[in-house]
């Protein structure tokens, strides 16, 4: 097993665990681009976000359920936050398994 992050959800490296849901888990990132830096990752390796095609519908809801639970819990529901998913090195996807960033705590710069 190479992937870190499927490192991370094993326990082999240590990782500062926000939330977890059966089929996710939410960590603080390590080189944070906000005050608020949270990555959300599935539990299953899964490298691009194509292959969610294939999750059932619960658990892709699971998946929304939890970044609710860190929004309120990080007091984010009325500022405002970013979830952001890269797929792909052009996109800027550095671990090749799939994540989401969630971003907040200050005024986001705009995209495009």
């Amino acid at each position: 097993m190479e992937c870190i992050f499927c490192k991370i959800i094993s326990g082999q490296i240590p990782a500062t665990i926000i939330a977890e849901s059966l089929n996710y888990i939410a960590i603080k990132d390590i080189n944070p681009v906000a005050p608020i830096h949270i990555l959300i990752i599935p539990k299953e390796h899964v490298e691009k976000a194509g292959e969610l095609k294939n999750y059932e519908g619960d658990v892709l809801k699971e998946l929304f359920i939890l970044v609710d639970e860190i929004v309120n819990t990080e007091n984010l529901s009325e500022e405002g936050y970013r979830l952001i998913v890269n797929t792909g090195k052009n996109a800027g996807q550095e671990v090749p398994h799939l994540h989401w960033h969630l971003l907040g705590g200050r005024k986001l710069g705009k995209l495009g």
